[in-house]
This record gives structure tokens, C-alpha cells and sequence, in this order.
């Protein structure tokens, strides 16, 4: 076994050949590649979850939106009061222009004069619908009509599941209420 020297003399060469390395970029390569390939999957996946929450916002946002038309539908089954008001039985359309079905909780306007409440019944009435609901009038005689609507307020049930207070006009100057209205006051009742 040759001995080699404890100093190391830089003047002295070392001849024998040095084995040849190979630079080896697979490493390497193979991990930028992974890189980009998570980075590409993460992107792919953030855009789909902000799609997911996009249209999870929109339809959240369906859900809560309360639109409905109501129009006084029917009158009849008549009465009088003690204090000179007439008490009719009725009914009111209500169409849903929204976008989710909605449950009609309770219907309530009043005005001097004029009240006009649901009798306690719920109707559920789905997108594009019509639903009807039984309400009571009380309308004081002689009963000449504003011809302003009443503010009517609805509690509504919405998709989401919350209650949410709406309000529509409704108009009262024509119609089968106005007929009724007027037909029991000419009576005396």
C-alpha cells in the first residue's frame, strides 16, 4: 500500500485520471416539473372553488329575494259591524315574480278606515305562480275609497328559510272589494 504524504505539496501533480462525474439534472427537472404541475393544479383548483362560490352566492342571493304582485281577487259573504263598518270575507291573489318559491306567512294594511289581515292560513306559491290567501275586511261606511292604494305588508318564508317583511300596494278604488264595499254600505248593514 503506498503511503501517501501528510503535507500535500501543490507543486506536485496528480496524475492519474479523475473519474469523469455526470451532472445529473434529472433531479432537478423532475422537481421544477412537479412544481409546476402542483402550482397548475392549484390554480385549476382555485378557480374551480371560486366558481363554486360564485354560484353558491348566487344562488343564496335567489334564494332570499322576495318578489310578489298582489291584487285583490274576491269579495263576498258580507256583514255589518255595531260601529257601522262592513265586514266582508275575501280573497287575494298573490303572484310570485321571484325567483324561489315563497310561504306567505301573514298579509296586514291599515289605514283609518280600512284594515285588512289574513285569517291565519299560510300558502306556499312556487316561482311564476299564483296563490291565493283569505283575508277579512273591515272597511268603515258610507266608504268612499282613496284612490291611493293601502300599503299592504306580507311576512314571507323565503327558499333560505328566513322570514322576510315585504310590502305591496294594493288598490282598493275598483274592483270586486270596491263592489262589495259598496253594495253592503248602500244596504244599511
Amino acid at each position: 500500500m503506498p503511503v501517501e504524504p501528510a503535507v500535500i505539496d501543490l507543486d506536485e501533480h496528480d496524475h492519474r485520471v479523475a473519474e469523469p462525474r455526470t451532472v445529473t439534472r434529472t433531479p432537478r427537472r423532475t422537481v421544477v416539473l412537479l412544481l409546476l404541475a402542483v402550482f397548475t393544479a392549484g390554480v385549476v383548483a382555485g378557480g374551480l372553488g371560486m366558481t363554486e362560490i360564485r354560484d353558491s352566492r348566487e344562488q343564496q342571493e335567489r334564494d332570499a329575494t322576495v318578489a310578489l304582485v298582489a291584487l285583490p281577487a274576491s269579495a263576498h259573504s258580507g256583514g255589518g259591524t255595531p260601529t257601522g263598518a262592513v265586514r266582508l270575507n275575501g280573497q287575494l291573489a298573490l303572484i310570485n315574480t321571484g325567483p324561489s318559491p315563497i310561504t306567505v306567512r301573514s298579509a296586514r294594511a291599515q289605514r283609518p278606515g280600512v284594515l285588512i289581515r289574513d285569517t291565519g292560513h299560510t300558502r306556499t306559491v312556487r316561482p311564476g305562480g299564483t296563490g291565493w290567501i283569505d283575508v277579512e275586511l273591515l272597511l268603515q261606511c258610507p266608504s268612499t275609497f282613496d284612490p291611493e292604494p293601502v300599503p299592504m305588508t306580507f311576512a314571507v318564508e323565503t327558499a333560505d328559510g328566513r322570514v322576510r317583511e315585504v310590502g305591496y300596494p294594493i288598490a282598493l278604488a275598483t274592483g270586486s272589494w270596491a263592489d262589495a264595499v259598496s253594495l253592503n254600505c248602500r244596504r244599511g248593514i
